[in-house]
C-alpha cells in the first residue's frame, strides 16, 4: 500500500512537472481537429499549430531546449509539411553552420586565455574611476559582441567583473551596486552590441538566410555595419548614465581592486606561440565574413576558423565535444525550418495580410507604423523567447509586410536584441543571473528603462538615419 502511494505521488508530481506540456497539445490537439481559418492552406494552418506548441514548450521550460527541436521537427513530418528529407534540408543551412562554428570559435578563443588579456586592455583603457570602468565593460562587450555573440562574450566578462568586485570588498554585501553596475554593463553592452554585424548573432544569420531564400536583395557585411554601428554608438552612453542612477556604487574609485587584477594578469602564462595562432586565425575568419560572406557564407567561414584550429592544435576536438552547447545548435536548426515552412506554407502572408486588415492602409502610407508594430512585436517576443526563434518565427511574416525587406528585416533583428526585462530573455542575461549578485526584479526595474528608450530610439532612427541610404 505504501508503495502504491509512493508511486501515486511520483506520478502526481511528474503530472504536475509536465502540465504545461499537457496543455500545449491538448490544445493542438483540438486546433489539429477544427478547419482551417478562411484562407489559409491545410500545411499552413498546421505549421502555426507547431508554432503554438514550439512557443508554449519555450516559454514553460518544460521539457530541454533539444528535446522541443525534435518536437517541432517530427511534427513537421507528421502533419505533412514536408517528407522527411525536405524537413532535413531545411533544418541544415549557413545559418546552422555559422551558430556551431562561432560557438566553436569561442571555445577556442577562452581556452588560450584571451580572455584575461582583455581584461587588462580594458583597465589600461578607462584607468581607474568606477563609472569609466563600467563604460569601458558596456563599450568592450557592445565591441566584442558584434563580432562573436553575446554569449560567449558574457561568459568571458563575468569573471573579469566578480574578480574586480571581490578585490575590492572581501564582504559581498557591502558591494552590492557596483556588482550590479558592472555586471549589467556587461549583459546588457553584449545585447545593444549584438546586432553590429551579421556575425553578431545568430538571429542576424537567420534574417540574412530569410533574404537568401526568399529571393531579396542582401546587403553586404560592411553595409549591415553601416546601417547598425551609429545606433550602438548612441546606446551605450544612455546605457551606462542608465545604470549609473539606478545602481550608485559605493566606491566611486576601484584602485585597490584593479590593482590586485592587474597583478593577477601579470602573474598569468605569458603569450605563447599558440595564443598567437588563435588570434591570427580568429582575423583571418573575421576578414573572410567582410570579403566573402556574400558569396561563401558566413557559416562555412567559421568552420574553416574551426579547421585550422584543430589542424594548429590551437584546440581539441574534446574541447569542442565538451563545451560547445549542441542544443542550442539543435533548437536554432528547428525554428529556422519552422520558418521556413510559415513562408513556403503561405501562412505568413496570411498573417501578414491580416495584420494589413487589421491595422489599414496606415502601413502602405506612413512607414513610422510598420516600424512601431514591428518593434514591439519583437521585442515582446524577444523577452519570452530566445532572439533567434524571435527572428525565425516573426521573419517570414514580417518580410511580408508593406514596404523595403531589407530595411523591416534590419529593424526587425535590431529589435530583438531588446531583452532588457527578464533574466531569461537572453544568454547574456542568464549568465548574469546565475553568479547570485543581481536579481530578478532588478532586471525590470532598469530593463524598462532602457528597453522603452531603446524602442523609442529605433523607431526614430529607421525613420531618420536609416532613411539617408534609401533603407
Amino acid at each position: 500500500m505504501m508503495q502504491f502511494a509512493k508511486h501515486l505521488n511520483s506520478t502526481i508530481y511528474w503530472l504536475t512537472q509536465k502540465r504545461w506540456l499537457f496543455f500545449a497539445f491538448i490544445v493542438a490537439t483540438i486546433l489539429y481537429l477544427l478547419p482551417p481559418p478562411t484562407g489559409l492552406s491545410l500545411s499552413g494552418y498546421r505549421i502555426l499549430i507547431i508554432v503554438f506548441i514550439a512557443l508554449t514548450l519555450i516559454i514553460t521550460e518544460v521539457i530541454p531546449l533539444p528535446g522541443i527541436a525534435f518536437i517541432i521537427i517530427i511534427l513537421e513530418v507528421y502533419f505533412g509539411i514536408g517528407d522527411a528529407n525536405s524537413i532535413a534540408r531545411s533544418f541544415m543551412n549557413d545559418a546552422v553552420f555559422f551558430v556551431m562554428g562561432s560557438l566553436m570559435l569561442a571555445v577556442a578563443i577562452v581556452r588560450q586565455g584571451w580572455d584575461k588579456r582583455i581584461a587588462l586592455g580594458i583597465i589600461w583603457l578607462t584607468g581607474n574611476k568606477t563609472h569609466r570602468v563600467a563604460f569601458g565593460f558596456a563599450a568592450i562587450s557592445a565591441l566584442l559582441t558584434a563580432f562573436v555573440g553575446e554569449h560567449t562574450v558574457a561568459a568571458i566578462m563575468l569573471p573579469i567583473a566578480l574578480t574586480l568586485v571581490r578585490y575590492t570588498s572581501k564582504d559581498i554585501r557591502k558591494v552590492t551596486r557596483l556588482a550590479a553596475y558592472l555586471l549589467f554593463s556587461i549583459a546588457y553592452g553584449s545585447l545593444i552590441g549584438s546586432i553590429g554585424t551579421p556575425s553578431g548573432g545568430g538571429r542576424n544569420v537567420i534574417l540574412i538566410n530569410y533574404w537568401r531564400e526568399f529571393g531579396m536583395h542582401e546587403i553586404s557585411y560592411l553595409e549591415w555595419m553601416k546601417y547598425a554601428f551609429p545606433l550602438i554608438i548612441i546606446q551605450i552612453p544612455i546605457l551606462s548614465w542608465i545604470l549609473r542612477k539606478n545602481f550608485t556604487p559605493e566606491y566611486s574609485i576601484l584602485d585597490t581592486g584593479i590593482r590586485r587584477l592587474k597583478t593577477q594578469v601579470t602573474k598569468s602564462d605569458t603569450i605563447t606561440p599558440q595564443k598567437v595562432t588563435a588570434l591570427i586565425i580568429f582575423f583571418l575568419v573575421f576578414l573572410g565574413w567582410v570579403i566573402f560572406s556574400e558569396s561563401i557564407g558566413l557559416g562555412i567561414i567559421a568552420l574553416t576558423g574551426v579547421v585550422l584550429y584543430l589542424i594548429t592544435g590551437v584546440v581539441t576536438w574534446n574541447d569542442l565535444h565538451k563545451h560547445v552547447n549542441w542544443g542550442v545548435i539543435l533548437l536554432f536548426g528547428s525554428t529556422i525550418s519552422m520558418g521556413t515552412q510559415i513562408n513556403n506554407t503561405g501562412a505568413a502572408a496570411w498573417l501578414a495580410n491580416n495584420l494589413i486588415n487589421f491595422v489599414g492602409e496606415l502601413l502602405s502610407s506612413v512607414p513610422i507604423v510598420t516600424d512601431t508594430i514591428v518593434v514591439l512585436l519583437t521585442t515582446f517576443l524577444a523577452n519570452v523567447l530566445s532572439s533567434s526563434a524571435t527572428v525565425a518565427v516573426l521573419g517570414p511574416i514580417t518580410l511580408n509586410l508593406p514596404g523595403d525587406p531589407i530595411h523591416i528585416g534590419l529593424v526587425m533583428a535590431f529589435a530583438s536584441a531588446f531583452g532588457f526585462f527578464t533574466a531569461v530573455a537572453a544568454p547574456a542575461c542568464t549568465i548574469i543571473y546565475a553568479s547570485g549578485l543581481v536579481k530578478a526584479k532588478d532586471f525590470l526595474k532598469v530593463g524598462w528603462q532602457i528597453g522603452v528608450i531603446s524602442i523609442i530610439m529605433l523607431t526614430i532612427y529607421a525613420n531618420t538615419y536609416m532613411l539617408l541610404f534609401n533603407l
